[in-house]
């Protein structure tokens, strides 16, 4: 089991000590609100961890406290570990950024993109552009959600059964074979959209490799990284170790969501790369300083830092950020000021997003309110672990930025 112990006296890396305890006394006062049952912080700098703390409890009907090895529904931050995996395969030469998807995946030869009417009855139109990898990588495919109800065509995801995940019994393969079925959003390339895009690029590693998704993982990231504690479902013998996943109760408090948490103690049918993780803060923590060391971390390489300097550029064309160039609804990110790469949202102008960060500094978050963030410039990584849903219920993400930042002395 991947270990997370504070090795630095906030002081040796730069940390004014009292003012770093300001990201432990704010986030207690969440719990202590009702607002969130409990929560891991960690923040590292120059790999040397100078903070990592709870509060509050992991499981509130069980009384359980929060602990070192409580195992998190990570939810979308399996999207920058599948988009690792997708630039692996290109670095050995398997997989080109501007290949067809069709080249992997034949369904989505004939795209077709909305252009009017109803749900019901949808106008659409041949798409000019194939779908390539590097649109799936950047959400510019013109593939949805079916939870942003924005639109006729999330209202089709839905109406076939995607809203969260896939349909009960409905495989990887087969769910990309439904979404090339129904029409795109958009020309691919032509603006963002938060989407399954994710997962789409889960099922061309396997059909690649060779290898389930999972398999793949396992063997190619999880081990060599030490992450012994990820993966897509919880086993019956760590049960105990599952955090509660909860919702805001109108009324004050927090409602358990036994329907959507449930499935993380099953193995699914459904591999989902862009949403079917479940980790723990230590070993995320191996994964985030993977990227900020350039690729490769206690001797495993699974990147070239060149590799990862390019996937963490902005990708979006023109330079343009979310606001510009992306559909106005919610993602794991802000959006003015804040660009994307391949997998990870970028900020371009930290100025312009009015927040406390630095150009360069990559991200992303989960549906149950986690997030990491990694800062080159300020060589910080950050992550922050809670079970409560959906992420826009509390600016739990800015706020983090923030308080570590102002605690940055050197």
């Amino acid at each position: 089991m991947a270990e997370l112990k504070v090795d630095a006296e906030p002081e040796e890396v730069g940390f004014d000590a009292q003012r770093l305890q300001r990201v432990v006394s704010h986030f207690r006062r969440y719990v202590d609100e009702g607002k969130l049952a409990g929560w891991t912080v960690a923040v590292a700098r120059r790999g040397r961890v100078a903070l990592h703390a709870h509060h509050g409890l992991a499981d509130v009907e069980a009384e359980r406290p929060v602990a070192d090895d409580t195992i998190w529904r990570i939810y979308s931050m399996s999207k920058p570990i599948t988009s690792v995996a997708v630039l692996m395969l290109y670095e050995r030469g398997l997989i080109e950024l501007t290949d067809p998807v069709a080249r992997y995946l034949p369904a989505f030869a004939d795209m077709r993109v909305y252009r009017s009417g109803s749900a019901a009855n949808p106008g659409t139109a041949p798409a000019a552009e194939p779908i390539r990898v590097w649109h799936l990588l950047t959400h510019t495919a013109g593939l949805t959600y079916g939870w942003h109800h924005a639109h006729a065509v999330d209202e089709i995801y839905r109406a076939k059964g995607f809203e969260f995940g896939a349909p009960r019994g409905m495989d990887l393969a087969a769910a990309c074979d439904a979404w090339a079925s129904l029409p795109l959003l958009f020309e691919p390339g032509s603006e963002w959209n938060y989407s399954v895009a994710t997962d789409v690029l889960g099922r061309i590693v396997e059909v690649v490799s060779g290898q389930r998704l999972d398999r793949f993982f396992a063997e190619e990231i999880f081990v060599p990284l030490g992450m012994d504690d990820t993966a897509f479902s919880v086993g019956p013998d760590e049960l105990d170790r599952l955090a509660g996943l909860y919702m805001r109760n109108p009324e004050g408090g927090l409602l358990r969501n036994t329907v959507m948490g449930d499935a993380a103690t099953r193995e699914p049918t459904f591999l989902s790369g862009g949403g079917g993780l479940v980790s723990t803060a230590a070993d995320y923590h191996r994964f985030a300083q993977m990227l900020a060391r350039g690729g490769e971390l206690d001797g495993a390489r699974l990147l070239s830092p060149h590799t990862v300097a390019y996937m963490t550029r902005n990708h979006l064309p023109g330079g343009a950020d979310l606001k510009e160039f992306g559909r106005p609804l919610f993602a794991e990110s802000a959006d003015r000021g804040i660009g994307f790469g391949l997998g990870v949202s970028v900020v371009v102008d930290a100025a312009a997003g009015k927040a406390l960060t630095h150009e360069g500094e990559f991200a992303w978050g989960g549906l149950a309110s986690t997030a990491f963030y990694v800062d080159p410039a300020a060589e910080v990584t950050a992550m922050f672990f809670t079970q409560l849903l959906p992420s826009s219920t509390y600016p739990i993400r800015p706020q983090l930025r923030t308080l570590v930042n102002q605690a940055l002395v050197d």
